[in-house]
């Protein structure tokens, strides 16, 4: 292993569908003072011929996470889970994110009350705002993104380096022990106290501008068995893994990787 260089699960739970919405899989590098993250489109095919968000839904955390392992063959040392409630809350309590919304975003969904109604452009978004911009996938009409998830993987990337920008401040040290409180009522973890505080030292060293994004190397418009998939490109998300997510000090092959091709 590396020193100091962890992989550490961030997902989103989908409270009406009950699986896991939107998936990110983050090394923290401290020794290289780097953070990568990738994202993992929720409908990724794994190698049980099944969408990753459904692992959840069929086994909680640890099938999540073990589906995960078991696909790019690398460990995930912990995990964070994160609902709406508690999303909103972090936000809200950094009193909202400044954030340039790249689309009209128009749809509603009574079912869910889901509203989501902005305007393209520059906005301060408070926590529930900002949930229904990093929700959206399509306007009412079947228009916005073009690619659904891949679009809003993109906002919700763009979203987060916002709220980083923002938290890697100074001034929200004093906001520390409410995001904590926050944190444990509303998120799920196997991080401890300690490895939170330990983190979010490390993190105000590394700095926003040494935070990448990604996304897992893909097919959105992949088919396998009649049902439509984001199918993986085995050399290029090889590539990506051993890049920015592998925690050794050596890199892994193909062989130790289970991805599904059709």
């Amino acid at each position: 292993r590396k020193k100091y260089c962890y992989t550490i699960l961030a997902y989103g739970v989908d409270n009406d569908a009950g699986g896991s919405d939107t998936n990110m899989l983050v090394r923290f590098d401290a020794e290289n003072k780097k953070i990568d993250v990738v994202s993992l489109p929720r409908d990724t095919l794994m190698s049980n011929g099944h969408k990753l968000n459904s692992s959840y839904n069929n086994g909680g955390t640890e099938k999540l996470r073990s589906n995960i392992e078991d696909m790019l063959g690398i460990p995930v040392d912990f995990y964070v889970s994160v609902d709406l409630k508690g999303f909103i809350a972090l936000v809200d309590q950094i009193d909202g994110v400044d954030f340039d919304i790249p689309i009209n975003m128009d749809y509603d969904d009574p079912y869910q009350d889901l509203h989501i109604h902005f305007t393209k452009g520059p906005r301060h978004l408070n926590g529930q705002e900002a949930m229904e911009v990093v929700r959206f996938r399509h306007n009412n009409d079947g228009t916005g993104y073009g690619t659904e998830d891949i679009g809003r993987i993109g906002t919700q990337q763009a979203f987060l380096k916002a709220v980083a920008k923002q938290l890697l401040q100074i001034g929200n040290v004093k906001n520390i022990p409410a995001l904590v409180d926050i944190f444990y009522t509303y998120v799920k973890t196997d991080l401890t106290t300690g490895n939170l505080v330990w983190l979010g030292n490390e993190a105000l060293n590394i700095g926003t501008e040494n935070i990448h994004f990604a996304t897992l190397p893909g097919d959105g418009a992949g088919w396998y068995k009649g049902k439509s998939f984001y199918t993986l490109d085995p050399e290029q998300v090889l590539e990506m893994t051993n890049s920015m997510l592998n925690p050794y000090a050596t890199d892994i092959t193909a062989d130790e990787q289970n991805i599904l091709v059709p």
